[in-house]
């Protein structure tokens, strides 16, 4: 199988998968321990969550704190809905944990456009009632990088709160200056499910979603697991300090995946973009019987989380593409752990399926 899925997930890092062994171990070792509970096994559990959290916290500049959340869709809940802003403001093309999230909180949200090539207008009018702008660092479908600093000025300036779904963008690019509340996930930088985390600027104030016993901070109740933040805390550690690697490798994937699809268009800006994400149309492309006859490859034709909806692609339809050329684009990702000639076969493949359409 070729996995050609980075954006839906990634694999787990072998260096996270080692830091959370321990933490996973039975009764002899203790590593199965409470974090929150006083003995000395639970403080040894609480001692690796917090060296976590600093791995975590790292890839943030100073002035803020790291909580830890059950992953981005829960951070950005607490974010949005703990904020207690109420007249919003949201990109056309933001992933549903902040569409929804957005129009559950104020049911007349103002949409801000993008472009053709999929980016947001940094000088969009504002309302002028607005008390938070919510705006992604990368694009999950199409791959398009933000201008969330120029944004972030703009809003601050209006007095309103600045909130960044980084999910795609962290250990891959620097944290989206001028945000107050970023939101990123472990699973999608080379760590495990179930664990994400909400960076928060010194001074910005939350109110808790989820009650109970007033673990971190008083913010998120519930008990952490040391295995999933040590794995969180590792795989951020790696992705730091392979940023620029691996931003080459995938530069490189990308570069030679267009040259092998020849007849496909790119969807999105061709130079305002992180180039471990290829989505590409084809005129009369049947994506779902090309996806069908290609079992041996994982792509697919845009968010996971909308996959069986059955509707065309929000984020395509923001950028002025039809119903028709929406469903006839697919998208490929790409990462760390993909090698040039699983790309050259995959795309061999996919070329000569779309041409015998």
């Amino acid at each position: 199988m070729i996995y050609l899925d980075y954006q839906a997930t990634t694999p787990l890092a072998p260096e996270a998968r080692e830091a959370m062994l321990p933490w996973l171990v039975g009764p002899e070792a203790m590593g199965f321990a409470n974090p929150h509970s006083p003995h000395r096994p639970g403080r040894m559990a609480a001692a690796a969550i917090e060296i976590a959290r600093e791995q975590v916290a790292a890839l943030f500049p100073p002035g803020g704190r790291v909580v830890f959340t059950s992953g981005a869709t829960e951070a950005l809940n607490l974010a949005i809905l703990g904020s207690g802003r109420r007249h919003l403001a949201v990109s056309a093309i933001e992933h549903a944990a902040v569409l929804e999230t957005a129009r559950f909180a104020d049911p007349d949200v103002a949409v801000l456009p993008v472009d053709a090539t999929g980016l947001v207008n940094p000088e969009a009018e504002l309302p002028s009632e607005v008390e938070l702008v919510a705006v992604m660092q990368i694009n999950n479908e199409i791959g398009t990088i933000q201008p969330v600093e120029r944004l972030a000025q703009r809003a601050r300036a209006a007095g309103a709160l600045v909130v960044c779904d980084a999910v795609q963008g962290a250990g891959k690019l620097a944290a989206p200056a001028g945000a107050d509340l970023v939101a990123i996930s472990a699973h999608k930088l080379h760590g495990p499910k179930g664990i994400g985390a909400l960076w928060i600027r010194d001074g910005v104030e939350l109110s808790p979603q989820v009650h109970g016993g007033g673990q971190e901070g008083g913010l998120r109740s519930g008990t952490l697991s040391p295995a999933l933040c040590a794995g969180f805390g590792a795989a951020a550690q790696l992705a730091a300090a392979r940023c620029e690697a691996d931003a080459a490798h995938v530069a490189a994937l990308w570069e030679a995946a267009r040259a092998a699809l020849p007849g496909f268009v790119l969807n999105g800006s061709e130079t305002e973009r992180w180039h471990g994400n290829l989505n590409l149309r084809r005129e009369g492309l049947d994506v779902a019987r090309l996806m069908s006859g290609l079992r041996n490859i994982a792509f697919s034709a845009g968010s996971a989380c909308a996959s069986g909806s059955g509707k065309p692609s929000h984020v395509l339809r923001a950028i002025g593409l039809s119903d028709k050329e929406a469903r006839s684009s697919i998208r490929l990702g790409f990462g760390r752990y993909t090698g040039m000639s699983e790309v050259a076969e995959a795309c061999a493949q996919i070329a000569a399926a779309a041409d015998a359409q």
